[in-house]
């Protein structure tokens, strides 16, 4: 039985690190990417770059199945906006994971997920629609993520955290247990966060080991 078809919308850096975890998975037959305008008729990696988000509709009926693979840093909005278009039209969005990762049984993972390699979202953890989950994060015990959030590589956010729709969690980050993090927010990279971050909290400028 093949293997279904997907639809990557985004084709910069991440988008290769995505390449890389669903080529691993093997549930799915990537079936071209989409870029931007001036990117179409290019291929990243072995993958060609068959549209723009104008053509996502045309695309629907060959690619039923979609995956945000465009990155997040300073701001959700784009992947928001994709998400919400991608679901209006009618695609499927699955979750993918790593089997480099471990993500417990008694975890909850939504729509548009990427748990990528190494990473570990342990039990009772819930992790919201269209997050990243990236290279060696550790999501612990009952932490609840909001959607549309990046954990960057390497973060660790600890037991029963709550963390806000849209947040970015920098490299290298570490997140007291039971911190409530609002939505919007921006944790830089290396930050240790022991206190609640109200929404929109963006990095202070200091170094790290320091509060958020």
């Amino acid at each position: 039985m093949s293997a279904a078809s997907l639809l990557l919308v985004g084709a910069g850096g991440h988008a290769k690190a995505c390449l890389d975890v669903i080529e691993a998975e093997g549930r799915f037959s990537v079936g071209g990417v989409v870029g931007l305008p001036a990117e179409v008729g290019r291929r990243l990696l072995d993958y060609p770059i068959i549209g723009s988000d104008a053509d996502l509709a045309a695309l629907l009926g060959a690619h039923p199945n979609a995956f945000i693979s465009l990155g997040q840093v300073r701001t959700a909005q784009p992947r928001v906006r994709l998400f919400a278009e991608l679901v209006q039209l009618g695609f499927q969005l699955p979750v993918i994971v790593s089997p480099l990762a471990r993500v417990s049984r008694h975890a909850q993972l939504g729509a548009g997920t990427i748990v990528m390699h190494g990473a570990i979202v342990n039990s009772g953890a819930v992790v919201g629609r269209n997050c990243i989950i990236n290279t060696h994060a550790l999501i612990e015990h009952d932490t609840v993520i909001a959607d549309h959030c990046h954990v960057s590589t390497a973060a660790v956010v600890n037991g029963g955290v709550t963390v806000g729709t849209g947040t970015f969690i920098g490299s290298n980050a570490t997140v007291r247990e039971a911190v409530r993090i609002g939505e919007q927010c921006v944790i830089g990279m290396g930050e240790r966060v022991y206190a609640d971050c109200p929404s929109g909290t963006v990095p202070l400028p200091r170094g790290p080991g320091v509060a958020a």
